[in-house]
């Protein structure tokens, strides 16, 4: 994650050429209105994309003395103007101020860039969250937004009914494709890449974020084993509650009294071949949330756990802040 790097030399531009397979380019000036209208889409997309020596996102001021050879070599005339790179070379060019063929674009680059991760990727847990690469993903991008998952602050991550001796909460944001789809659905090898619940079918998972983020959708993947003989399959969630910027997790009894910010019930039709739910969101609800609560009330089926894969945030990131004491902003009345 990164803001858009200032160009200041054709060598520094050519530099980034060589040491990243793609670099995104806005040829902008300061006095330029239409740039300054869609400089704020671009530093999100800048934000939730760049990864290094991967993905870079740069900004040439054309009247900028050492940038001006840059918008020569490239014939920049209008303003702005976003190039793509791939390898060095222009892959796409966009004149003016288009944020909807701006974010196709960046939809195209988004899934360029994830085919380039995934050979690399390891299906192993640990803390992999937020380690750098490419975030595998089980279902596509909304139009118009980008996974925002990056802005999750792991330090503060509590999933509480989980037999914590084996699963780890972080991974449920592990980057990598879980191991269940890389060794066969349901596979449950050594590597416990997923969670279960322990005592009972119910999760409680509290995320904080390290800026307010705009949410759109929540990409739920779970691959439980396919085994009918064993009576210990755990199950895929079937209803969950979500509760915006809460200062700390709730309780099982509180989450089960008070007013979620939207209740989901997951049908069978809903999960797509890659085991991934894509729960659209009341978009009006969650503007600002710096934290989130998920309570997984019960199982699709007959069991006594529930088991989670991965998890993706997808929306639109704002100003990263100091994770100091969590404020709470909560709806307002009547919504």
């Amino acid at each position: 994650m990164g803001k858009p790097i200032e160009i200041h030399s054709a060598d520094q531009f050519s530099n980034l050429l060589k040491s990243s397979r793609i670099v995104v380019a806005d040829f902008y000036a300061n006095w330029c209105g239409p740039c300054k209208q869609i400089a704020p889409l671009y530093e999100q997309l800048a934000n939730s994309l760049s990864r290094p020596g991967l993905a870079t996102f740069v900004k040439v001021n054309v009247d900028a003395e050492g940038a001006k050879p840059v918008a020569s070599e490239y014939a920049v005339t209008a303003l702005p103007t976003f190039i793509t790179f791939r390898d060095g070379k222009v892959e796409e060019k966009i004149k003016g101020a288009n944020p909807a063929q701006l974010r196709s674009v960046i939809e195209k680059l988004v899934s360029d860039i994830e085919n380039a991760g995934q050979g690399g990727s390891s299906g192993g847990g640990g803390d992999g969250g937020n380690s750098g690469g490419i975030a595998w993903r089980g279902a596509d991008l909304p139009r118009g937004y980008v996974d925002v998952s990056d802005s999750i602050d792991v330090r503060g991550l509590e999933l509480l009914n989980v037999d914590d001796s084996y699963f780890s909460v972080r991974t449920l944001f592990n980057k990598a494709k879980p191991s269940a789809l890389s060794k066969g659905k349901g596979s449950s090898g050594d590597e416990k890449d997923w969670v279960e619940s322990d005592t009972d079918e119910q999760l409680l998972l509290f995320t904080p974020f390290n800026s307010a983020i705009k949410l759109h959708t929540i990409q739920i993947t779970s691959l439980p084993p396919t085994d009918e003989d064993d009576d210990d399959i755990p199950m895929r969630p079937k209803t969950i509650k979500l509760f915006t910027n809460r200062p700390h997790n709730l309780g099982f009894d509180e989450a089960g009294d008070i007013d979620a910010t939207q209740t989901i019930e997951i049908g069978e039709d809903d999960w797509n071949a890659n085991g991934t739910a894509n729960l659209g969101l009341r978009f009006v609800r969650f503007q600002n949330v710096t934290t989130l609560v998920i309570f997984v009330v019960d199982g699709d089926g007959d069991g006594e756990k529930v088991r989670l894969d991965r998890i993706r945030f997808i929306g639109e990131s704002g100003e990263k802040r100091e994770m100091g004491k969590l404020e709470k902003i909560g709806d307002e009345p009547g919504e």
